[in-house]
């Protein structure tokens, strides 16, 4: 079952998260979903995670790779340490595109629940590259 739902994992990393692709979402993720690293007050559903990807993430950052680098799996529980690179070519959270390639590290914990994500907790470098982005837009 581990090595069945490390699949998943590097599935939904590489379809969804790198590919964009709405289907393969639809197939991965449960309907009852819930992001447990969502910020405070903001939506932590399956749409909200599919949003996340398909609205802020892939618009921002062109040539988008996911890889992994790790992966431990035990009962119904997958914790991945994984890269994601790109080049940020679109605007992301009011930051004009710098052309700069990014790398963002993450590491996320997922349960997997009849073969599809159930809940999600993670940490990631987001910020620092947002803060990186911002700097190299900045005058000066």
């Amino acid at each position: 079952m581990s090595e069945q739902n490390k699949a998943v994992v590097r599935h939904f990393n590489q379809q969804v998260i790198a590919d964009g692709n709405r289907q393969a979402f639809e197939q991965l993720v449960a309907e009852n979903f819930i992001n447990r690293s969502a910020p405070a007050g903001a939506p932590n559903d399956r749409e909200s995670l599919w949003h996340t990807f398909d609205q802020i993430l892939r618009p921002a950052f062109s040539e988008l790779q996911v890889q992994i680098e790790d992966q431990i799996a035990e009962r119904d529980w997958v914790t991945t340490r994984k890269t994601i690179r790109g080049i940020h070519s679109g605007s992301l959270m009011g930051i004009a595109p710098t052309g700069l390639a990014v790398t963002i590290a993450v590491i996320d914990m997922v349960r997997i629940e009849a073969g599809k994500y159930a809940e999600h907790w993670g940490m990631n470098t987001l910020q620092a590259v947002i803060n990186q982005l911002r700097s190299a837009n900045s005058p000066g």
